[in-house]
């Protein structure tokens, strides 16, 4: 069952983003820019709902109240092709930094370039933080988002941390508050595999960082704070009755934090 819900799900989730794109075309490109932002989110949300109802994988969002007014960071953590879609429907206007190779991609990169994402070349060396971080503060210019991956690939659940400076970087040049966020939905929805399980996927957008801090504080609270964030989550999952397989990662993750816990009570 498991596998057949999840070839139902990923079956209907591809058709559903090339037949969106398709008769989204006319209004998308002939609408202004905010206005056009209906179609992704639209997107994002019946995407959403095929996971629920084909997969049976629930979504929970908490901290909506830590997101703050105007330009800022988000800083989420990143283990699934569900992070990069699942936060932007909650921001005004949100813009990302991508491999510029994305918007080679036939109408997909039409449509990011509409929304004038941020496109990276990985290759090149040297400089590339400058570059970004000046197509940032043009793009930002007070009203934008900016969500960036502070570990730049997907972590497997449990994992050890693996955050690249660059995000503190970024946050120093743009002098902008960053909002972390915690989650474990590669549990549900794994990298590199097609399977979907179900169950409920909980994030959480974690208090601002505030800006003004330096690069070494604001790294080491980022990733406490994340992280402290993610072993919440796990535990909570764990807890859960449709919990799904855990990998060793996440085992190993739970088995620690498990036993630091029987530490602090004896």
């Amino acid at each position: 069952m498991l596998i057949l819900r999840s070839v139902i799900f990923n079956t209907a989730f591809y058709l559903n983003l090339i037949l969106q794109m398709i008769l989204w075309t006319p209004f998308y490109f002939l609408a202004p820019r905010h206005l056009a932002w209906i179609v992704p989110r639209f997107w994002s949300w019946s995407s959403q709902w095929l996971h629920k109802v084909l997969a049976g994988t629930q979504v929970e969002i908490e901290g909506l109240e830590h997101l703050p007014e105007g330009a800022f960071i988000l800083a989420p953590k990143h283990q699934s092709f569900w992070d990069t879609i699942a936060f932007f429907p909650y921001l005004k206007d949100p813009v990302y930094i991508l491999k510029r190779e994305l918007m080679w991609i036939p109408v997909f990169g039409w449509y990011v370039k509409k929304m004038r994402m941020i496109p990276v070349n990985r290759a090149k060396k040297g400089g590339v933080l400058r570059t970004v971080a000046a197509a940032a503060r043009e793009e930002i210019a007070d009203t934008r988002q900016l969500i960036i991956y502070p570990e730049g690939t997907r972590r497997a659940p449990g994992a050890a941390p693996a955050y690249k400076w660059g995000v503190a970087e970024l946050y120093s040049q743009l002098n902008l508050p960053v909002v972390p966020v915690a989650h474990v939905a590669g549990l549900f929805w794994p990298r590199r595999k097609f399977l979907r399980f179900p169950g409920t996927i909980k994030a959480r957008f974690l208090p601002a960082i505030e800006a003004g801090l330096s690069k070494e504080e604001f790294m080491a609270r980022l990733i406490q704070e994340t992280e402290a964030g993610c072993d919440e989550i796990l535990m909570e999952t764990a807890a859960m009755k449709d919990c799904p397989p855990l990998p060793p990662t996440a085992q190993a993750r739970l088995s620690q934090l498990r036993e630091e816990a029987a530490a602090g009570v004896s």
